[in-house]
């Protein structure tokens, strides 16, 4: 986890953002759920409680679920009924989910539940917002069966809510019930529709796309720096930079790539002008705008999906205490988020396969403008980057598999009554593989280029290529001789990972999504909590509900120069 940040996420009647999520997720900043949310949930249950006196059929309270929906369960087994539904579909299989995914995956059932569309009490979710807040992580397995719209990883948190399952808390895997007492905190006893309304929805999808979307955003602009610093080493015509050519095409990402190269190579002695050296270069240097704003484009549209989907309800079913209705519906279908998963998976790879053909024009000595081949001065003794170009070409092979769309499959089940799935959450997880391998090949690219930069002369890059080069060869030095890179790759991609490039160069901020402003659910809910906003404001949260829930170091550099740059390195200016 990140540095811890304080500053409390409040759940209430203001759209939660992604940027919020990743703060819960990822620097453990605090939850609280305010007033209205609390009226609002008291609300819902209280006339599921009603509809149980009144032994109303209703599917998830008093019937079986999937092809049992028909099913009508007996009064004494309604409390029953929704443990043995989150016992019975525990059956994840694999290795947990990261702590990150984990705690974005409270956060936003928090907010779906806080909506108060489902029945469930007040108490159950400050539960979860305890657990958020005093770090009890369930254990929380990351494959299934099949991927639908009940990820089997909300099982395995909702059991911990009751002492059961695993999570981990102060560094320990612990059973469910010793982790809550051991942090303070009580398990609850499920009451009718509570078991169903933990683990129904599209939370472990969202959440595990809410995190990938937020790195891929960072990728793309670590993306632009890396094509800067390799137009550099390459002596790139600056022309198909210009914002004459990019104002005529507007798509917003081109436009965006192409200035922060811009920005990237202004004040450089490396590049340039059409007809120096050449006319025009290959595509992978004079069209990466055009393909990482593509990417771009498509991740703002990513965004829009899901800060609309953090902020529905997408339990089934619902319940409607001022109308008086529970409507039985589709909303936990993952496909809005599933396609957009897919959309995502291809965003990243195209990152990561220009980024690949760039390195390849940097090593092969037929392309790379008079550089050494494949970037060391004593070729065939030593083999210099050769093999770093090989690892990325399989990881951007790799991705291609991973790309191919998850949502266009579906495998019914339940006697055929769930006979079309979005497969949303294997759609997250490649997404956010691939986006984890573009941070791998980003890292080679960069190691190729500040190689490159080395041998045409650090003191020609501009200042914002120089700041890349500079920062990366405070972690790898010059190779001067063959050795192991594996470690200077995982030094490199993990700097890339916790690096906000734009924040550092100062670079206007990206839009965080598309969605419309206003909250979540209609404009009824709204005005009708337009009082509990204002007594937000004078802080606090709100009184009780009606009573209490029942109870390894761095890789060493060895051999000869391996620390050196080339001979008089800065005082040639290159071909």
């Amino acid at each position: 986890m990140k540095r811890r940040d304080n500053a409390p996420i409040r759940i209430g009647d203001q759209r939660l953002t992604l940027a919020e999520v990743e703060r819960a997720a990822r620097s453990g900043a605090p939850v609280v759920v305010e007033k209205g949310c609390i009226s609002r949930m008291q609300a819902s249950c209280d006339y599921v409680r009603k509809l149980l006196e009144e032994r109303q059929v209703v599917y998830g309270l008093t019937t079986g679920f999937g092809k049992f929906s028909d099913t009508v369960i007996a009064d004494g087994d309604v409390l029953r009924l929704q443990l043995n539904l989150i016992r019975s579909h525990a059956c994840g299989v694999g290795s947990p989910l990261p702590e990150d995914t984990v705690r974005a995956v409270m956060l936003l059932r928090i907010r779906a539940l806080a909506l108060g569309w489902s029945g469930i009490r007040p108490c159950v979710v400050e539960l979860l917002a305890g657990l958020l807040n005093r770090g009890v992580t369930p254990s929380c397995r990351s494959r299934a069966p099949r991927r639908q719209r009940r990820p089997r990883a909300a099982r395995h948190l909702a059991l911990v809510l009751v002492g059961e399952g695993e999570a981990f808390f102060e560094g320990a895997r612990l059973p469910g019930g010793e982790a809550l007492a051991r942090a303070g905190l009580q398990p609850v006893i499920l009451e009718a529709k509570e078991g169903l309304a933990l683990i129904n929805g599209t939370q472990v999808m969202t959440a595990i796309g809410t995190l990938a979307c937020a790195d891929a955003r960072r990728l793309a602009d670590l993306a632009d720096c890396t094509a800067a610093l390799t137009c550099e080493g390459l002596r790139a015509v600056r022309d198909a930079f210009d914002g004459l050519t990019h104002g005529l095409r507007p798509h917003r990402g081109q436009r965006r790539s192409a200035e922060n190269i811009r920005r990237m190579t202004e004040g450089s002695r490396l590049l340039t002008g059409p007809g120096e050296l050449r006319v025009q270069d290959a595509y992978s240097l004079r069209c990466a705008p055009q393909v990482h704003g593509a990417s771009r484009d498509g991740l703002d549209y990513i965004a829009g999906v899901l800060e609309t989907e953090i902020n529905s309800a997408t339990d089934n079913p619902l319940i409607f205490a001022e109308e008086g209705r529970v409507i039985s519906g589709g909303n936990f279908h993952g496909q809005p988020v599933a396609l957009a998963m897919d959309h995502l998976a291809l965003c990243a790879a195209e990152l990561a396969s220009i980024a690949e053909r760039r390195i390849e024009r940097l090593v092969n000595p037929q392309l790379n403008e008079g550089l050494p081949p494949f970037l060391t001065h004593r070729g065939g003794l030593q083999s210099g980057f050769m093999i770093a170009q090989y690892t990325a070409a399989s990881l951007v092979s790799e991705n291609k598999s991973l790309a191919h769309p998850a949502s266009v499959d579906s495998i019914p089940s339940s006697g055929n009554q769930e006979d079309h799935v979005s497969m949303g959450t294997i759609a997250a997880r490649k997404a956010a593989r691939i986006v984890s391998h573009g941070f791998e090949v980003l890292a080679i690219e960069l190691l190729c280029a500040a190689q490159a930069a080395d041998y045409r002369g650090p003191s020609g890059l501009a200042p914002g290529t120089r700041w890349l080069y500079d920062r990366c060869r405070e972690r790898v030095p010059f190779m001067g001789e063959d050795r192991v890179l594996s470690g200077d790759f995982r030094r490199i991609s993990e700097w890339l990972r916790s690096v906000d490039a734009a924040a550092e160069l100062g670079w206007p901020g990206e839009a965080e999504g598309t969605a419309e402003a206003g909250g979540p659910g209609g404009g009824r809910r709204k005005a009708a909590s337009a009082d509990a906003g204002e007594e937000e404001q004078d802080g606090g949260r709100s009184e009780e509900p009606d009573g209490p829930c029942p109870a390894g170091d761095a890789a060493q550099h060895q051999g000869l120069g391996a620390g050196s740059g080339p001979p008089d390195a800065d005082e040639q200016p290159g071909p």
